[in-house]
């Protein structure tokens, strides 16, 4: 997947009017999205980004403590101007959907395991959880 298609499909996904806007949210997600994702998955997933994704995903130190899903929204909402928690959520599920199509099912999953409980749905993916 090339760049303009990564946006293109953000734009398409999140009903964005011009394709700016999606860049914008794009970058916004990914950089808050490199601080989350750490080791082997951070490297396989940015060799699955295209290059301009994969620059704003490793451009990110890696956070010492990972966000709940609920907190990684609400950070974004602080980065996007006039976001509140329901259009970050939006924008955020807009990017994510489009990683989760470049990484791929396998590892769409091993982020999912590294990632605490929540951010499968962000990702477009049920979050499935054994019986007790």
């Amino acid at each position: 997947m090339h760049w303009n298609e990564f946006v293109s499909r953000v734009r398409e996904l999140g009903q964005y009017p011009t394709e700016a806007e999606a860049v914008r949210v794009s970058r916004t997600v990914l950089s808050a999205l490199g601080g989350q994702v750490t080791g082997p998955e951070r490297v396989d997933l940015a060799a699955r980004l295209p290059v301009e994704a994969a620059e704003v995903l490793v451009g990110q130190v890696p956070a010492t403590r990972t966000l709940t899903a609920s907190r990684f929204v609400d950070s974004v909402a602080t980065r996007l101007d006039d976001a509140t928690p329901a259009t970050a959520r939006w924008d955020v599920s807009s990017v994510l959907c489009v990683v989760a199509e470049a990484a791929g099912e396998e590892l769409t999953r091993r982020l999912l395991a590294e990632l605490p409980a929540g951010f499968a749905l962000l990702f477009g993916k049920a979050e499935l959880t054994p019986a007790a």
